[in-house]
């Protein structure tokens, strides 16, 4: 969904409930706030920007195989001279032209260089590898995040219900309690201890309405959406099919995906293009040299001559620096030593998301038995406050028996929701640790 159309959701919203509100309630999934973030979480922007930068560094590395030209111009006064003798005696004036000027024009081009523009432009590419790498393992962690808030939006929703359920129904036995005070057949402090259930159950809502605010403005924020926007998730997301693959499967998933994975391994690369690099400055440069000159006056004369010399030339340069034998070793160690400690993060890392995997698969399969066994507790509660309820119409049941039911059964309705919504964020934790979402 592109931001015209979330837009569209909240306008329509707005208009269906009568007029101008505050916020616009729309129906988002969970992948379309995935699409807003892609475009418009400020959490996100400071990664395509280095990504961009990096991209730029490698047109900046590929300039190193274009010719250096280098020209000057210059314009300088000379003064007049004097000779002597070697003992400094018979001093004689030298007149020189006083007007000096130089043109030069030199052209170098780089024909073996020992690897190192090549190495630098490799480097260069990496660097963007890994640019790219970090923006996916950030726009992972985003994404999470947003699942976090989206799912919690959606437990504490069907929490809401599950409360306002107890407080019509606690409401209810309240009204039957009166009537029965009334009669004759209760007592005052059977209503008051409900009405202390009652309290506490409306307590209990001002709490989850308030939760519910900070999760949607934490959503909306990351996401980037409009600040009106009230996010409704969608209720079919709880109906989905969900995969039951192995742990195998998983963990070649992330062996394959993962961009912390990923971002290792390309550190392992830009270590061993570091060490080349280094390894370069001991071998010699060749470049192609052209050069034009002309100078004047001609100084190299007694007396000077008031004309100008041209002259040019083409050739080959070589250059060694030989304190490279001596200079390179530290630095060559250096680059040795951060590799080997890239490799051994690489494992590190790669050790830490098999076990990440293997945690999650696990907590996976477990949230399906955890919504067996509280599907089978709410069947359970709802049958024991069904049977105390009549028991205490008929005055063969004690209020706290009363109490205890539908606080049985309340705790049990709160666990069947949170299980149900466990099940998905194992499903999308799953997806993260292996850099699926």
């Amino acid at each position: 969904m592109n931001n015209l159309r979330l837009l569209a959701g909240v306008l329509c919203a707005s208009l269906l409930s009568g007029g101008v509100c505050s916020y616009g309630q729309s129906v988002i999934t969970l992948e379309e706030i995935f699409e807003s973030a892609e475009t418009n979480s400020a959490q996100l922007r400071p990664s395509f920007a280095s990504q961009t930068e990096a991209e730029h560094e490698i047109s900046v590395a590929r300039a190193g195989r274009l010719p250096d030209i280098n020209a000057s111009l210059s314009l300088s006064y000379i003064g007049d001279g004097f000779t002597t003798k070697r003992n400094l005696s018979d001093y004689q004036k030298a007149p020189i032209p006083h007007l000096g000027t130089g043109l030069s024009v030199n052209i170098t081009q780089p024909v073996y260089t020992g690897g190192a523009i090549t190495n630098a432009i490799e480097m260069a590419e990496l660097k963007s590898t890994a640019a790219r790498f970090s923006t996916d393992l950030q726009r992972d962690n985003i994404r999470f995040q947003l699942t976090g808030f989206y799912l919690d939006i959606y437990k504490f929703s069907n929490l809401r219900e599950v409360v306002e359920s107890n407080i019509t129904s606690a409401n209810k036995v309240l009204g039957e309690m009166r009537a029965r005070y009334e009669q004759g057949t209760a007592l005052q402090n059977d209503i008051t201890r409900y009405e202390l259930l009652l309290s506490n159950l409306e307590l209990q809502l001002i709490k989850i309405n308030n939760t519910l605010d900070i999760l949607n403005t934490n959503l909306v924020t990351v996401a980037g959406l409009p600040e009106t926007t009230k996010v409704v998730p969608d209720s079919t997301i709880l109906s989905r099919s969900l995969p039951m693959q192995e742990e195998r499967w998983w963990l070649q998933e992330a062996a394959a995906n993962s961009p912390a994975l990923q971002l290792a391994h390309n550190g392992v690369e830009i270590s061993k293009k570091a060490e080349s690099l280094v390894r370069s400055e001991r071998l010699p440069k060749v470049g192609l040299q052209a050069a034009w000159t002309i100078d004047g006056p001609i100084l190299v004369e007694v007396p000077p001559i008031n004309r100008n010399l041209s002259y040019w030339y083409v050739g080959v340069g070589l250059t060694y620096n030989v304190s490279s034998l001596y200079k390179t070793n530290k630095a060559l160690a250096r680059s040795q030593a951060a590799k080997h400690k890239a490799i051994e993060q690489l494992e590190a890392t790669r050790e830490g998301i098999d076990l990440a995997v293997r945690s999650d698969h696990v907590h996976y399969l477990e949230a399906y038995e955890e919504l067996k066994t509280q599907e089978k507790s709410v069947e359970l509660a709802e049958r024991n406050y069904r049977t105390t309820s009549t028991r205490y119409a008929e005055g063969m049941a004690l209020i706290t028996d009363m109490l205890d039911a539908a606080d049985s059964r309340l705790n049990a309705q709160q666990q069947l929701v949170n299980a149900r919504i466990d099940i998905i964020y194992y499903y999308y934790k799953l997806l993260f640790t292996t850099g699926k979402i």
